[in-house]
């Protein structure tokens, strides 16, 4: 296949033309816009429920108790150490299981429906969780169980990855691995087919609180 044919196809896929001038570059985020608390969740349910997660805006940590509770009816869950976890009373509820050993929880994770999380930040431009492993909140939890459910106080909903790094500007000094997640999990690499679900949770639920 010729390279003119490859670049055709390439112009065809993303509805451009050839000589077609490309669209003008964004404006720099020279400084972190300040966004008010409502902007930031409501973008953030805008841009997490455009990618197929489910939002819930708790008015207190006793209503995203009553959400998770409706939520994990009738399955099989495991939850994390999260301190803010014990604030809202998640592992009181029915079914909730906790490992301090590794391979126990590797086992939970790998059979149950539900994994529930805290999370160390939450991103409001893209919808994003930002997930410092630990101890507390070990990456099996988020990234095993076909459902994941977290739940994040709103204190740490920041604006973009710039707030973020101006808060955290050295991650690797705190944690040994920090993970954003953007949505469930999602591929499009065999056939160009989406599906969900295939390497992490094909369900995800945050509470903000």
């Amino acid at each position: 296949m010729s390279r003119d044919n490859v670049l055709h196809k390439v112009r065809t896929a993303l509805g451009r033309n050839a000589g077609q001038p490309p669209a003008p570059v964004p404006d720099p985020w020279i400084r972190i816009p300040e966004w008010s608390l409502e902007r930031r969740m409501e973008q953030f349910r805008a841009a997490l429920e455009k990618l197929n997660g489910k939002v819930h805006r708790a008015s207190s940590k006793e209503d995203a108790r009553n959400y998770a509770a409706a939520l994990l009816e009738g399955r099989t869950s495991v939850a994390s150490h999260a301190p803010f976890l014990d604030e809202c009373g998640i592992p009181t509820l029915p079914g909730v299981r906790r490992f301090t050993d590794r391979e126990g929880l590797r086992e939970a994770c790998a059979s149950v429906d539900v994994g529930i999380s805290s999370a160390e930040y939450a991103l409001a431009d893209t919808g994003s969780l930002v997930m410092m492993s630990s101890a507390q909140e070990p990456r099996l939890i988020s990234l095993l169980p076909p459902m994941h459910l977290a739940i994040v106080p709103v204190d740490r909903l920041l604006v973009n990855i710039d707030d973020l790094l101006t808060r955290v500007p050295l991650p690797a000094e705190q944690t040994s691995a920090m993970v954003f997640i953007t949505g469930p999990s999602r591929t499009a690499d065999i056939e160009q087919i989406l599906v969900r679900g295939v390497h992490g949770p094909g369900e995800i639920h945050v509470v903000l609180v």
